[in-house]
């Protein structure tokens, strides 16, 4: 049965990767001067073995869909372990093949287990991924999955010594179908040369369901940091940036009192070698929208731009995954909720092969770099409560 799940997986993504002229995306273009649409996923094999993976920590919700990915891409889900019982039963209800692990050690001491998830409380996952990676073990974690430059720092020594992955999962695009099509069609020069990313990253409070970590600054290292770091991720993937700076950067509290130590807004501008950036990340998504947050994504090109409208269109389209492609013939409207998510797959033979196919590691540390050094430098809004 697994033989036969993982040739399945190879045929469809070799199916998708040979569609890299569809009408529906150059309806108006001959077939012979439409782009190729170059594509990393012709070139993703089915896992040759399957990576056995635990998991550690279950602060944050997104640590069902980081297993998920694990398993799409061929990973056997062991064992898992959580400090909380409540967290524990909700995760033994829906991964009922993993077997709850006494402790930690438990699962760090496993020379079977290749690799660890975890989605814990922001401020211990660095620490963990320390002790992951000198177990010999590879990690993917939810981000932020750094918080302070030491603990960078840190990281980045261990790595460095173990050559262990350590792999923040930036949800926003590698696990977005829209952001998967736009990053095929930036690849193939849809929209000439980039210029510009504005990423906006909108979220809805919720706050009786937060725990109290969710508030303390120490804990999730603040607005930049956390849900920031999806934006800084994009921007250097779209732009092609190897090295950025800083322009500006703001934070403030302008809205919950009650919570001083939380940040509700805040705001960048960034310049790399190769582009510019903005980004604004808030938790004022009102709860009249049909969703989370209203996430987009606009790419500057020298010769068009897209918009993404990631989770929802408030224009009237049904569900999310839209891309919005404006250049020099037309403007066109294409619907990704069929493209696949392919870096649960990447992770897997990266793993095996200790290759860099999902995410160079200089990416995911410059990303949260930048993103650390934003949060250190912020200047308070000034706004009047």
């Amino acid at each position: 049965m697994e033989a036969n799940r993982r040739k399945f997986i190879k045929q469809s993504l070799t199916t998708v990767a040979g569609l890299s002229a569809l009408t529906d995306v150059y309806p108006n273009i001959p077939a012979s001067k439409r782009p190729k649409i170059a594509t990393d996923r012709a070139t993703v094999p089915p896992v040759a073995a399957g990576v056995k993976f635990s998991v550690i920590g279950l602060n944050h919700g997104h640590i069902n869909g980081q297993t998920d990915a694990a398993i799409r891409g061929g990973g056997e889900l062991v064992s898992f372990y959580a400090k909380e019982p409540d967290l524990a039963d909700a995760f033994a209800k829906k991964y009922p093949q993993a077997k709850l692990a006494r402790s930690e050690n438990e699962i760090l001491e496993d020379k079977a287990i290749q690799l660890v998830v975890s989605a814990s409380i922001p401020i211990d996952r660095a620490p963990l991924g320390i002790r992951v990676m000198q177990h010999g073990k590879d990690y993917m974690v939810d981000k932020p999955g750094i918080i302070t430059l030491k603990q960078l720092e840190d990281v980045r020594k261990v790595q460095a010594e173990t050559k262990r992955i350590y792999s923040i999962m930036y949800s926003e695009r590698l696990e977005n179908r829209a952001t998967i099509k736009a990053g095929e069609l930036v690849k193939a020069g849809a929209i000439g040369k980039v210029i510009q990313t504005i990423g906006l990253g909108p979220h809805r409070m919720n706050i009786k369901s937060r725990p109290g970590w969710f508030f303390e600054h120490d804990q999730y290292g603040g607005i930049l940091c956390d849900i920031g770091s999806h934006q800084f991720d994009q921007f250097l993937f779209f732009t092609g940036s190897t090295e950025a700076t800083i322009a500006a950067s703001q934070v403030g509290n302008v809205h919950y009192p009650q919570y001083p130590k939380f940040e509700d807004f805040g705001d960048v501008m960034l310049r790399g070698n190769g582009g510019a950036g903005y980004i604004r990340v808030d938790w004022f998504t009102p709860d009249g929208l049909n969703t989370w947050g209203d996430g987009r994504l606009t790419i500057l090109g020298t010769d068009g731009y897209m918009e993404l409208r990631k989770y929802t269109d408030i224009g009237g389209r049904e569900g999310g995954n839209h891309l919005f492609v404006v250049d020099q013939k037309e403007t066109r409207y294409i619907d990704c909720k069929d493209e696949p998510l392919v870096y649960g797959t990447q992770l897997m033979n990266d793993i095996v092969n200790r290759t860099e196919t999902a995410m160079s590691q200089q990416h995911c540390f410059l990303a949260t770099e930048l993103a650390l050094k934003a949060q250190a430098q912020a200047q308070k809004v000034p706004f009047k409560k």
